[in-house]
C-alpha cells in the first residue's frame, strides 16, 4: 500500500443526503455568482461543517512553483494558516503531474503513516492528524488542492467523504474556469474599450483638426492681407495644439536669409524680426529647402533665445513656384508631435502658401492698377490740355475761313473779283478740314469727361417720330452728293420716352457720319426705330460693306482702325465708335453690331423705365 494513499476505503451510505444537497447548493452558487473568493469561502466552510472536520482549505499553486493557502475554514483552537506560502521540497514535478492526472491522498493517521520527514514535519507544523487531499484541475492544469483535515485525532475517511471532496473539487474547477473566463472577458472588454476610446479620441482629434483646417482656410483665403494671414495661422495653431510658440519665417528672394515675420507666444522674449543667414545652419535649411518637415529636440542658442531644450517641428511653406518660408512649432521637451498633428501642420502650411502667394499677387496687381491709374490720369490731363489749347485757335481759323468766304462772295457780286472754281474748291476743303479738327477736339474732350465721370445727364421726353427726322434731315444733301440713298423707317406705334437728348443726338449723328463715310456709291443707308419688349431700338444700317466677326469687339477700342485690306479703309481718327459706346453706356443702354450678306448694322437698345 502506498503510504501517501493510506488504507483501502469501503463503500458506505452514511452522509449521502447531505452530500447531494451540498453539491447542489455549491453548483447553484457557481451558476449565480462570478465572485470566486465568495464561492470558495462558502465552499470550504460548508464542507468543513458537512464533514465535521477541524480544517478545510484550498491550496493554490502560483506561477513560481510555490503555493499559498488561499482559502481556509478552521475551528479553534487550531492554528489558522490562511495566506501562508508553502514550499514543500517533497512536492516535486512528478508529484504535481500525478495529482494533475487525478491522484487522491488519503491519510488517516499522520503518526502511523510512513511519510517523508519534510512532508511529515509540514503536517505536524499545522497540527494535522488526518489528511484528505483532492486535486483541483482546471483546463487540464493543476490549479490547486482541496484539503480536509482532522487535527484532534486520527480519522477513518469514508468513501462518501472522498467522493464528496472529489465532486466539490470538480465544482471548484468549474468555478475557477468560469472566473478565469470572466476575468479574461473583463480584460478583453477593457482592452476593447481602451481601443474604442483611443480610436474615438483620434477620430475626434481628426474631426477637430479638419474643422481647424476649414476654419483657417476660410480665414486666410478671405483675406488678401499677408500680415493678417500669418497672424491667423500662428494664433489658431498655437491655441489648438497648445504650443509654447508658433512662428513663421519667410525667405528673401535669393533664399540667403530667413526672417521671422510673425510669432504667437505667451512667453518672453519674442523672436519676431530676427533675421538668420541660411549659410549659418546648412544641415537644417538644406532639408527644409528640399520641402521636408523636421522634428527634433535640441537647444540651439541661435534658434532659442530662452536657452532651454524644446521639441521643435518645422514644416516648409511652399508651392509649385518654390519655397516661401517655414512654419515653426515649439513644445516642451517631453511632448512630441504625433503623426496626425504633423499632417495637420503640413496641410496648414500648404494653405498658408496658397494664401501668401494670393496676397502677393493681389498686392502686385494693386500696384499695377495704381500705376495705370496714374498713367491714365496723366493721359486724360494731357488730352484735356491739348484739346483746350487746340479749340480756341481752331475756332478762330474756322471763323476766319467763313468770313473770307463771305467777303469773296461780296466782292464777286460787286464785280470787283472774278469767280474761280478752283479757289472755291480749296476754300471748301479748308472749311471741311477745320470742321473735322473741331469735331476731333470736341470728341476728345467728351471722352475725357466721360472717363472722369464728370458728365451730367438732363433727361427729357423724346418723340422719335418728330425728333429723328430733324436729326436725319441735314444728311440728305450729304448722301445725295455722295450718290447714296438715305431711308428713314420709324414704327408708327413707337411711344415717347425719357432720355438725355444731346447725348442721344451725338450717338445718332456719329453713327450716320460713320455710315456716310464708309458706304460706297449707289448703296443705301437706313435709319430705323421701333419698340420691342419694353425697349426702344434705333438702328443705322448701311449696305455694301462688311466687318469681319473677329473685329466686332475691337472696332470700339480707342484709336483702333481695321487693317487697310478691309473695305473700311478710309481715313479716320479711330475714336468715333469708342465715343458712341461710352455715350451709350451713359444712357444705361447697349449697342450691338451685326455684319453679314453685304450689310452692317449698329443697333442701340434703350430700356424703358417701368
Amino acid at each position: 500500500m502506498n503510504p501517501h494513499l493510506g488504507r483501502d476505503i469501503q463503500p458506505v451510505s452514511q452522509g449521502q443526503t447531505s452530500q447531494e444537497e451540498l453539491i447542489a447548493a455549491i453548483a447553484l452558487r457557481i451558476r449565480q455568482s462570478l465572485d470566486l473568493d465568495e464561492i470558495l469561502g462558502q465552499t470550504v466552510t460548508e464542507v468543513r461543517q458537512c464533514l465535521k472536520t477541524d480544517r478545510v482549505l484550498i491550496y493554490r499553486f502560483e506561477s513560481d512553483g510555490q503555493g499559498v493557502m488561499a482559502v481556509e475554514s478552521v475551528i479553534e483552537p487550531f492554528k489558522a494558516v490562511l495566506g501562508e506560502k508553502v514550499e514543500d521540497p517533497c512536492f516535486n514535478a512528478q508529484q504535481r503531474d500525478l495529482y494533475r492526472q487525478g491522484r487522491i491522498q488519503v491519510l488517516e493517521d499522520i503518526q502511523a503513516a510512513k511519510l517523508h520527514p519534510c512532508y511529515g514535519n509540514l503536517l505536524l507544523k499545522y497540527q494535522v492528524r488526518a489528511n484528505l487531499v483532492v486535486p483541483i484541475v482546471a483546463e487540464e492544469k493543476l490549479w490547486g488542492l482541496l484539503i480536509a483535515q482532522h487535527c484532534r485525532c486520527s480519522h477513518q475517511w469514508e468513501l462518501w467523504e472522498i467522493n464528496l471532496l472529489k465532486q466539490l473539487a470538480t465544482q471548484v474547477a468549474i468555478a475557477v474556469q468560469q472566473a478565469e473566463l470572466h476575468h479574461q472577458l473583463k480584460l478583453f472588454n477593457a482592452a476593447l474599450e481602451l481601443q474604442v476610446k483611443e480610436r474615438t479620441e483620434k477620430l475626434e482629434q481628426s474631426l477637430r483638426f479638419e474643422s481647424l483646417i476649414h476654419l483657417i482656410t476660410e480665414k486666410i483665403r478671405d483675406s488678401l492681407d499677408e500680415g493678417q494671414i500669418l497672424q491667423t495661422v500662428t494664433q489658431e495653431l498655437g491655441q489648438v495644439l497648445e504650443l509654447e510658440r508658433c512662428k513663421i519665417e519667410l525667405y528673401d528672394n535669393e533664399h540667403t536669409t530667413a526672417t521671422i515675420v510673425y510669432e504667437c507666444t505667451q512667453q518672453a522674449p519674442t523672436c519676431q524680426g530676427i533675421c538668420r543667414k541660411i549659410s549659418d545652419f546648412p544641415e537644417l535649411y538644406q532639408q527644409l529647402l528640399q520641402k521636408q518637415p523636421l522634428q527634433f529636440v535640441e537647444r540651439i542658442p541661435e534658434l532659442a533665445p530662452e536657452q532651454k531644450q524644446a521639441t521643435r517641428l518645422v514644416c516648409p511653406i511652399f508651392d509649385n513656384q518654390g519655397n516661401l518660408g517655414n512654419l515653426w512649432l515649439i513644445r516642451p521637451r517631453e511632448q512630441g508631435f504625433e503623426e496626425l498633428e504633423i499632417g495637420l501642420v503640413q496641410q496648414v502650411a500648404n494653405e498658408c502658401a496658397i494664401a501668401i502667394r494670393q496676397a502677393r499677387l493681389y498686392e502686385a496687381s494693386q500696384t499695377q492698377v495704381r500705376e495705370l491709374e496714374k498713367l491714365n490720369n496723366l493721359k486724360d490731363n494731357f488730352l484735356k490740355t491739348i484739346s483746350h489749347e487746340l479749340r480756341t485757335p481752331m475756332s478762330s481759323i474756322l471763323l476766319a475761313a467763313e468770313t473770307l468766304e463771305k467777303l469773296i462772295e461780296i466782292e464777286q457780286e460787286e464785280g470787283r473779283l472774278k469767280s474761280s472754281q478752283r479757289f472755291n474748291q480749296v476754300l471748301e476743303i479748308f472749311k471741311e478740314s477745320c470742321q473735322q479738327q473741331n469735331k476731333l477736339v470736341n470728341d476728345l474732350l467728351t471722352l475725357c469727361y466721360i472717363d472722369a465721370d464728370s458728365t451730367t445727364l438732363f433727361p427729357d421726353w423724346i418723340d422719335l417720330r418728330i425728333w429723328l427726322p430733324e436729326i436725319v434731315q441735314p444728311f440728305l444733301s450729304k448722301t445725295g452728293s455722295q450718290q447714296q440713298h438715305l431711308i428713314l423707317d420709324i414704327s408708327p406705334s413707337i411711344l415717347p420716352f425719357e432720355c438725355d437728348i444731346s447725348t442721344l443726338e451725338r450717338i445718332v449723328i456719329e453713327l450716320l457720319n460713320n455710315a456716310c463715310k464708309y458706304s460706297p456709291k449707289g448703296e443705301t443707308i437706313t435709319v430705323a426705330a421701333w419698340m420691342k419688349d419694353n425697349n426702344i431700338l434705333i438702328s443705322v444700317i448701311n449696305s455694301g460693306v462688311e466687318i469681319p466677326a473677329e473685329e466686332f469687339e475691337r472696332i470700339f477700342d480707342q484709336f483702333y482702325r481695321i487693317p487697310k485690306a478691309d473695305p473700311w479703309r478710309y481715313n479716320g481718327t479711330g475714336i468715333g465708335l469708342t465715343l458712341v459706346r461710352k455715350l451709350v453706356g451713359l444712357l444705361g443702354a447697349t449697342i450691338e453690331v451685326e455684319s453679314q450678306n453685304g450689310k452692317t448694322s449698329f443697333t442701340v437698345q434703350i430700356p424703358l423705365e417701368s
